[in-house]
């Protein structure tokens, strides 16, 4: 049905990187997650009623909650698409992980008034009347509720969306909820066993859960989550297919929604390259980043004595050195600068966050090895965070 829909209403349905096409599929999401929602929580309350089951009705109020949810990812897709201003240049595509905080918090409220009813109903208990009418309701609204898990998160890994994806995960959180609701329905018409009030505090406990990993999800970004490793390799890929590009560094990402990704990083090119061409090749790179990866990129060009023999000696004994200490250890900016008593070699060290050794306790290892290898050398050296991982 989402698949029909995509095909009428939105324009180039296929292409998933575009604005438009991510917030097409973000309001028709909403719009038709508001729909069954509503359905469920109409059946589901009237089962509820019918039966005096505390767990339906329960469960019916949460499908309530859901249409809410619905309605803020809609309005969070909807502002993400807002173009930039000047109070904010970089767009407003977080307002889509907010969305989905926002869903994430409503989860664990409804979780929280769910147990909080449920161990009422286990302290005052109260007869239950099932149907074979209110068991087909539950089972109709387990089989809806895993449909809209199904393409909230096939729609939400093709688009790349946080929001979407806390959707889904409340979807299927339903669906178990609902399942057990279903279990103490039909245990009070084979066994006549009034497990109503327990099931509901299980339930709510599984969406307790839910809702902490769905806040995890969402909250990553907006603190500033490292990048997706797959996007890293494609920036290094796309680089190193260009033959002027004799390595890259300090690569950074700042991710401020879908479609506003910001790349900077270092190239590093011959010195003896021509300046005019080497800038051109440069430009035509950011432009590539921008077309097929849909990420703003700035180049820094870093020229390096490629054709000096003696320095790409020093510099591969020093990264000899550095993997000795740690295989994950990096270089780059080698360069050499001799003088009458001694010869620096100054270069940037990338310390990589599996290497529990402090700066200080690094350098002073680094510095004894060179001195030990060599004790005319003196090391002038720049540690760098590692903001991008390798796969």
């Amino acid at each position: 049905m989402v698949t029909l829909l995509s095909k009428l209403f939105i324009k180039d349905y296929k292409n998933y990187t575009s604005p438009k096409v991510r917030t097409g599929y973000g309001i028709l999401c909403g719009a038709f997650g508001i729909f069954l929602n509503i359905l469920l929580f109409a059946g589901k309350l009237t089962a509820g009623l019918l039966s005096g089951s505390i767990a339906i009705i329960a469960d019916a109020v949460n499908n309530l909650s859901d249409a809410g949810s619905s309605v803020i990812t809609l309005f969070g897709f909807k502002m993400a698409a807002s173009k930039p201003d000047s109070d904010h240049p970089y767009g407003h595509g977080r307002m889509e992980y907010i969305s989905g905080l926002l869903v994430s918090i409503l989860i664990l409220f409804m979780a929280y008034e769910l147990i909080k009813t449920s161990i009422g109903k286990i302290i005052h208990p109260e007869p239950i009347t099932t149907t074979w009418i209110t068991v087909a309701i539950l089972v109709v609204s387990i089989l809806t509720k895993f449909y809209m898990f199904f393409y909230q998160r096939g729609i939400s890994k093709k688009i790349s969306s946080a929001a979407l994806k806390a959707t889904s995960t409340d979807s299927i959180s339903d669906t178990i909820a609902t399942s057990v609701v279903l279990l103490s329905a039909l245990a009070s018409v084979f066994f006549d066993w009034n497990i109503d009030g327990y099931c509901g505090i299980l339930v709510g406990l599984f969406i307790v859960y839910s809702g902490i990993q769905a806040i995890k999800e969402t909250i990553s970004p907006l603190l500033g989550q490292a990048p997706d490793p797959e996007l890293v390799e494609r920036i290094r890929e796309l680089m190193m297919s260009e033959k002027a590009i004799l390595g890259i560094h300090d690569l950074m990402i700042h991710d401020y929604g879908p479609s506003r990704v910001m790349v900077s990083l270092h190239a590093e090119v011959s010195a003896s390259s021509d300046f005019l061409e080497m800038h051109d090749i440069i430009d035509n790179l950011e432009r590539n980043i921008r077309q097929e990866l849909g990420c703003f990129a700035t180049i820094h060009m870093d020229p390096v004595l490629d054709k000096d023999e003696e320095t790409q000696s020093l510099k591969r004994q020093v990264t000899k050195i550095l993997v000795g200490i740690d295989e994950h250890l990096t270089l780059h900016d080698f360069r050499v600068v001799k003088g009458p008593t001694h010869t620096n070699l100054i270069f940037d060290v990338v310390k990589p966050y599996s290497l529990k050794l402090d700066i200080k306790d690094l350098d002073d290892i680094i510095m004894y090895k060179i001195k030990d290898w060599n004790p005319n050398y003196y090391c002038v050296i720049e540690y760098d965070e590692e903001f991008c991982t390798k796969k």
